[in-house]
């Protein structure tokens, strides 16, 4: 498998760590299973794959000689990064101190140190996010050096140290991909400074930058919100709408720009220009908070035009809309203690789909969301939301796992069932075979401890032929039954029997080298056989094992098993129940305030119709007495 020489990072826009290691082939296709996992956003899967072939590599006697040695720097920085990408900040900060504190290359090492300090930054460890990027020198990977910096004025910006920010961002201008935030963040931390002249001369630049792109959109009017909104306050009414002008009319902050230009207006007492973008402003989202105060806004500014009687009208209006918005707060609130909530955010769209929860209010079956969207669109809530997603995918992982631990009772029943009846008759032939084979490595093993002890001391009727063995037993024969005598015709014969076992001597004695070669050779040829009927013993033993070990002392581990998932599952539960309560608390407090303020304008309205009609009765009363 051919990996590219960042081998983590397919896209720096994945999120993935870009660690710099394998220029070469991917060696250990475990590990690329984990890497895909991971770029399909299955974080989980890559974490359980990449987890179980570290914990196996640990335990080998000889790491070295494993795939996963090739790459094991970049496995134990990707764990820290699935594990980041996971949310399991605490962890994943273990993971990549682990690196920092191994024989790695330097830029892999500030990479992870990078990485570390942006975990304790998001977690708020201000003073350590800064000890981790003080653990950075030396090489720094060219496409995070940039991001470092940023990092750090973020930092220090946060630290309350916005001269620093400033001097850091300042030299990130010439960087293109970061020119929107760069520039924004300079002018909030010139503010921060308490150098407002320059924070709204940076702001201003931050809201003509025309860099491409929804987020480069997205910075330009939040930067001419702020600047709006800054103006406004110190009385520079005219540059305000200026400003706020600017913001996109369709973008996430318009409405915001439409309510604050207004307000510049009617301060300037321009009440007629004020009605022009409030009067586009109240035909929006009634749900939006900058909607229902423009909703009070326009009759307060037809009032103070003396026009009471349209004043009374859009009075009217407004107090309609809080009424029937009201009611929907409380039809949302009801929803949600009825667990409604919970089950529209669990859909299988919201995890296929980062934007699922801000189109539910859309849903025709999810009225419960309909008024949360800045609470759905929060940082914290989405947070939550994850986890939340996460413990519900985890609940489902350990009921799956759950039912296959019953599925393996069933096969280590079927193995035991069909095992089981086979082995005794396998078990007495392996046993007879057993002694058989013994028997004959013991023969081999004597007969290979003559032949070397022949070297040195021949004895040459060892190797006699079963022929002259024979004959030598013969003429023992004839040599025993004539014994002792001495008549003439048992003499002769037992000269002719001497001659004979001379002869047999001489044979032997002559062909003595010849024969010890020749049993050294067949010896060889016996070892060849011998070691092949050994390898098909030790098989049939492995196998025999296997059979064994397929099916028998499982259940204690098992049993084990089933108990760690059961009390992980009543763990999550536990959890997804806490989580649970506390999203469905976050949202009835978010309605709560909002129902709270949406009284209190219900109110404003209620009077402004009595006090607008008793002005336009007045008004129309004295034209009536002139």
């Amino acid at each position: 498998m051919r990996m590219p020489r960042r081998l983590i990072a397919l896209g720096m826009a994945m999120g993935l760590a870009a660690s710099p290691a394998m220029g070469s082939d991917l060696s250990d296709l475990f590990f690329g299973e984990a890497l895909f996992r991971a770029y399909q956003g299955q974080y989980f899967d890559a974490l359980q794959r990449l987890d179980t072939e570290l914990s196996l590599y640990r335990g080998l006697d000889e790491p070295a000689l494993d795939k996963l040695h090739y790459h094991i720097n970049d496995a134990e920085f990707s764990v820290g990064d699935f594990e980041l990408n996971y949310r399991m900040h605490l962890r994943a900060g273990r993971a990549i101190k682990a690196v920092l504190e191994g024989a790695v290359d330097p830029a892999v090492r500030n990479e992870a140190a990078f990485r570390l300090a942006r975990i304790h930054f998001q977690n708020g460890e201000l003073e350590d996010a800064l000890h981790a990027l003080a653990r950075i020198e030396g090489t720094v990977p060219v496409e995070i050096k940039d991001d470092v910096e940023f990092l750090r004025a973020n930092i220090y910006m946060a630290t309350g140290r916005p001269n620093d920010a400033v001097k850091v961002l300042e030299q990130l201008r010439v960087n293109e991909k970061l020119a929107g935030f760069t520039a924004y963040n300079l002018g909030i931390a010139l503010l921060q400074d308490a150098r407002p002249k320059e924070a709204i001369e940076q702001l201003d630049k931050a809201g003509l930058l025309q860099t491409p792109g929804p987020a480069g959109l997205a910075i330009r009017d939040k930067s001419n919100l702020v600047l709006g909104t800054i103006l406004f306050e110190t009385g520079s009414f005219e540059r305000a709408r200026m400003a706020l002008d600017r913001v996109h009319i369709e973008g996430p902050f318009s409405n915001q720009a439409l309510l604050r230009a207004g307000f510049s207006e009617a301060s300037n007492k321009e009440y007629a220009r004020a009605l022009v973008p409030w009067s586009m402003l109240v035909d929006r989202d009634p749900t939006d908070s900058a909607v229902q105060e423009a909703l009070l806004a326009v009759p307060h500014a037809y009032a103070s035009l003396n026009l009471h009687g349209r004043a009374a009208i859009n009075y009217g209006r407004a107090l309609e809309t809080f009424t029937k918005q009201l009611e929907r707060v409380e039809a949302s609130v009801v929803s949600i203690k009825e667990g409604r909530f919970l089950k529209a955010l669990i859909r299988e769209e919201s995890r296929q789909d980062d934007t699922w929860v801000i189109r539910l209010r859309n849903q025709a079956d999810a009225p419960e969301t309909y008024y949360l969207m800045d609470l759905l669109a929060s940082h914290d809530f989405q947070t939550a939301l994850h986890n939340y997603l996460d413990l519900e995918d985890l609940q489902s992982r350990l009921t799956t796992w759950q039912t296959s631990l019953a599925a393996y009772d069933d096969i280590i029943a079927l193995r035991a069932q069909n095992y089981d009846p086979l082995l005794p008759g396998i078990d007495e032939q392996f046993r007879e075979l057993d002694t058989r084979m013994k028997l004959r490595l013991a023969q081999r093993k004597h007969l290979t401890e003559r032949l070397k002890a022949m070297l040195t001391s021949p004895r040459p009727e060892n190797l006699a032929t079963s022929e002259e063995r024979i004959a030598g037993e013969q003429i023992a024969a004839i040599e025993k039954k004539i014994g002792n005598s001495t008549d003439p015709e048992s003499l002769a014969l037992l000269q002719r029997a001497t001659r004979l076992r001379g002869a047999l001597s001489f044979r032997q004695e002559t062909e003595y080298s010849k024969r010890l070669t020749e049993a050294y050779k067949h010896l060889t040829e016996l070892t060849v056989e011998v070691n092949a009927l050994t390898k098909e013993y030790e098989d049939f033993v492995r196998a025999r094992q296997a059979a064994t070990h397929s099916y028998v002392g499982y259940d204690a581990q098992i049993a084990g098993l089933r108990d760690r998932v059961g009390s992980s599952l009543k763990r999550v539960e536990s959890l997804m129940e806490q989580q649970g309560k506390m999203i469905e608390d976050a949202a009835i407090h978010q309605l709560e305030v909002r129902r709270e303020r949406m009284l209190v304008q219900q109110t404003e309205a209620r009077y402004g119709v009595a006090d607008s009609y008793d002005r336009a009765a007045r008004a129309q009363s004295d034209m009536g007495d002139q």
